[in-house]
This record gives structure tokens, sequence and C-alpha cells, in this order.
């Protein structure tokens, strides 16, 4: 009987830390470390609230708003020190079991990324894998796949073929890398293990919310491919850009 289990680790969130500091109304503000030239005193800002309403506000700012060119977006005033999309990453689940596999008979099994980022230079989501699905004792090991010709962790290629053996991934969905043609194109996970750096499977410059894909594991092994339960470990790494 032949096993085959992949655990989810998942958690690369940034957090943003915002220091906030006030002046008096006057031409120039200096010590020996800085000099501000015409600052200015905002007559009012902050977040009412009642039991009917929240709101942020800035009064009196000279500069608030949002600008943006072809190089960057700039969002000024208190309102935008709390994003209007938060970041939030989730996956469907973070346990995946193939069960006993047939030789010659490609198994998949698939997951569900969805991804919210309110930052204004959008966001990323990469993969690894600790090393090739490995048996407890390290003794024997499941291939990362080759597809039918040629793919690698940066680039997907088509597999179909029942005597291509190995482990890939398939996306499909929201702001997946373009390699990924249609469902017959796969990759294999960057390997850590091999010094490989993890590769990016979810991307987007936009502000975006619930952005959603599917992952799609797939296993094809041999008939002397020795017994066992093989395991790894895939990593994502969520990564808003602000």
């Amino acid at each position: 009987m032949k096993k085959f289990l992949l655990s989810f680790f998942l958690l690369s969130l940034f957090t943003i830390h915002y220091s906030l500091f006030t002046v008096s109304a006057q031409e120039r503000i200096e010590s020996p470390n800085y000099r501000i030239q015409f600052p200015n005193l905002n007559s009012g800002a902050g977040i009412p609230t009642s039991s009917g309403y929240k709101l942020d506000s800035t009064v009196g700012q000279t500069v608030a708003g949002k600008f943006s060119s072809a190089g960057y977006i700039a969002r000024a005033g208190f309102q935008y020190i709390h994003s209007i999309i938060p970041f939030s990453f989730s996956i469907s689940d973070i346990q995946k079991n193939f069960g006993t596999l047939t030789p010659n008979t490609p198994s998949t099994n698939s997951s569900t990324i969805i991804i919210s980022a309110g930052g204004a230079g959008g966001y990323s989501v990469k993969a690894s894998e600790n090393n090739p699905l490995k048996t407890s004792d390290g003794g024997d090991t499941i291939i990362d796949t080759l597809c039918d010709t040629t793919c690698s962790e940066t680039t997907a290629g088509v597999w179909t073929s029942s005597t291509k053996y190995g482990f890939g991934f398939n996306m499909s969905g929201n702001d997946v890398p373009t390699d990924f043609t249609n469902s017959t194109y796969y990759r294999q996970f960057a390997d850590r293990n091999s010094a490989e750096v993890e590769s990016t499977i979810m991307s987007s410059v936009n502000v975006g919310s619930s952005r959603t894909a599917t992952i799609t594991y797939q296993i094809n092994i041999s008939a002397v491919q020795p017994a066992g339960t093989y395991r790894n470990v895939i990593k994502f790494t969520a990564i808003p850009s602000y």
C-alpha cells in the first residue's frame, strides 16, 4: 500500500506599524537632527463614532487624498491609516492525503487559495517544498515531475503522459502565472533543500478583494516505486506590498 500525505504551513504576513506625531503651528521646527519647514496644524482629525456611523476624518490638512502616477500611488490623510481592504490570506485545507496510489494512474487533489490586499503595491504568494516526497526514513523518494518533456519550479509544461512520473502542481484562477496555460500544464515545487528559490504562484500589482485561485497537486508513480508512506511540507508565503 502506498500512502501519500502533504502538510501545508502558511504564514508570512507583514505588519505595518504607523507612527503619528503632532507639532505646533509655526514657520519652522528644527533640532540638531531634523528641520521641518512650514508645518501644518490639523484643526480636526480622528475617528468619531456613534451607534449609527464610524467616520475617519482629516480637517485642515493641506494635502489629503489619493495621488497617483505611472510609478506610484500615495494615499495621504488619517482616512488612509486603515486600509479599505485589510490584508488576508487563506487556504481551504492544510493537509492532503492521496491514499493508495495506482501505478501509471495520475492522482490529483486540490485546494482553494483566497487573498485580499488593499496595499497600493498589490501582493504576491510564493510556494516551496522542504524536499521532494520521501518516506519517513528518507530512504525512498518520489521525484519532482519533469512533465512530459520538461518543466521546472518557474516554468510549467504539459504533463498528460501516464508514463511520466513524479509530483507537481497546476494553478488556475485569479492572478496566476501565465505559463499555466490550462489544466494540463504543471510545475514542480521549488526545493528548499536544494537551495532553490521559492517561486511565485499568484501576484498582482493592483488592490483586490477575495482573489481566488485553485492549486491542483498531481502524483504519478511507476510500478517499481517502493511501497511506503511519503510526505513533504509545502510552505506558502503571502506578501502584501505597500
